[in-house]
């Protein structure tokens, strides 16, 4: 009995027969049917590896692949369809106001979610539609805190009020100083007051100025007006001394040449004594240094107190003496004109502004000018002494300075004056007086004969004086 087998299209049908001559060719036959079983599954393998790799490009190109995340998108790039896209992630950004949604492949994760740019917002999430109802965080500088609020008004209400308050204070300073302007103006007015005067046709001169304000009656120097802006009216052209307290130089003011005393800071007690000494009223005399004024001025950020005075180009009597010297009739001039202003000093004028006895303390050749018409003035009463008998008041001053000892009185170099006693002191100016009369006397020519004067006043004092023979020279 013969079976019969189909295998399709592709095969061959074979029947069985009880033939044992045919086995061999059912062999053969059995063979190509398994060599055409395995071309078959071939073909089926390759036609469904196609298919699966079609159906990835296509899924990467289109949204109907399930595959990849479904995204809100809203852009113009292509890659939108119906407002959605497909993708490994899904994307929201927003810069400066403007908000765009998307989606983007793996590859790009890193350069499209880590970005630092100023002003710019990237979210990028990992789900199905997820950057639907995306936004960004509102801005904490345009919507500030209420504890930011508070920081500010605690800051700016105390700075408001203070300002509000300079404004007031200076406001008020400058309207006390206008009222106060206003106040002297008027007090001026009132006192009939004679501001500084420059004579018509000519230029003016502190001579013409003494004329008019120093009469017989005051000798108190310039108005106080004119005092104060006295130091920018001068310019100094020489330094022509100096000393322990101070320089003298020689400048110029309404073109003629005046004297400034310049004290320093630290001496200005003397200043200040000096400068009240030279304002007492009816001290102006010929044989008395005649003060112009005195200021208080600032030069290379230092205070410098100046006192300003008739200038004397001769210099002082020591200086004088030693490159000069002089015949009797000059010597007694010279004597006579130093006397008459000590004597002045010491007098006491009784009236209804009079003048008080005045002892200079100080008297020296080096504190004596010399005049261009041979006669002496008597200069610095820095360390000059007040007294009146109507009050019986003796102004010391508070100056620490001392005079020279090589003119000082023995019992002032002993400490036995009387410091209460104002004749003390005018005793003293009487020994310093000798002791200037003798230096002007040693440079007189007597006989065609003149002494040397290579002196220094080494002269040697006996401190057991007899004290009666004192009294009577001083007496007399």
């Amino acid at each position: 009995m013969t079976p019969t087998t189909s295998w399709g299209p592709c095969c061959h049908s074979v029947s069985w027969k009880p033939n044992w001559g045919l086995h061999w060719k059912v062999v053969e036959m059995g063979g190509a049917a398994m060599l055409t079983v395995l071309l078959a599954g071939m073909c089926l393998w390759s036609s469904t590896t196609h298919t699966d790799q079609s159906s990835v490009g296509s899924s990467s190109e289109g949204p109907d692949d399930s595959t990849n995340l479904l995204c809100t998108c809203e852009n113009n790039k292509g890659t939108c369809r119906n407002g959605t896209c497909r993708g490994d992630y899904c994307f929201y950004t927003k810069v400066h106001g403007r908000e765009e949604r998307g989606c983007f492949q793996r590859d790009h994760y890193k350069e499209q979610c880590y970005t630092n740019f100023l002003g710019l917002y990237v979210l990028c999430c990992s789900n199905n539609l997820c950057n639907v109802n995306s936004s960004a965080p509102p801005d904490p500088a345009v919507e500030p805190t209420r504890e930011g609020n508070g920081v500010i008004l605690l800051v700016a209400v105390p700075l408001l009020l203070l300002l509000i308050l300079s404004v007031g204070v200076c406001g008020l300073v400058l309207w006390l100083r206008s009222r106060s302007q206003h106040h002297r103006l008027g007090y001026s007015k009132d006192h009939d007051v004679t501001m500084l005067k420059v004579p018509s046709g000519a230029d003016p001169t502190y001579g013409d100025v003494f004329d008019e304000f120093c009469t017989s009656g005051s000798g108190t120097g310039l108005p106080y007006l004119v005092q104060r802006t006295m130091a920018r009216q001068i310019s100094l052209v020489e330094c022509i001394g100096k000393g322990r307290y101070g320089e003298v130089w020689r400048g110029t003011w309404m073109g003629e040449s005046v004297a400034v005393k310049i004290f320093s800071s630290r001496d200005e007690q003397s200043w200040f004594r000096e400068t009240e000494i030279y304002n007492t009223v009816q001290l102006r005399h010929d044989n008395i240094l005649g003060f112009i004024a005195s200021d208080m001025t600032s030069q290379n950020s230092t205070t410098q107190l100046w006192l300003i005075t008739h200038f004397h180009q001769l210099g002082s009597l020591y200086d004088f003496l030693q490159y000069s010297s002089v015949d009797p009739e000059g010597c007694l001039r010279m004597c006579l004109s130093v006397a008459c202003g000590l004597v002045h000093l010491h007098t006491e004028i009784l009236s209804c502004q009079g003048k008080p006895a005045i002892a200079h303390r100080d008297l020296k050749s080096r504190n004596i000018l010399v005049k261009m018409n041979g006669q002496c003035c008597i200069a610095d009463l820095g360390l000059a002494v007040m007294h009146s008998q109507t009050s019986d008041y003796l102004d010391v001053g508070n100056n620490p300075r001392v005079g020279t000892k090589r003119y000082m009185a023995p019992e002032v170099l002993d400490e036995s004056i009387r410091m209460d006693i104002f004749e003390s002191y005018k005793q003293t100016d009487i020994w310093a007086l000798g002791l200037v009369l003798w230096e002007i006397s040693r440079r007189t020519i007597v006989n065609g004969n003149t002494h040397t004067c290579t002196h220094t006043h080494t002269h040697t004092r006996n401190y057991e004086v007899n004290k009666n023979a004192l009294s009577s020279l001083i007496g007399t």
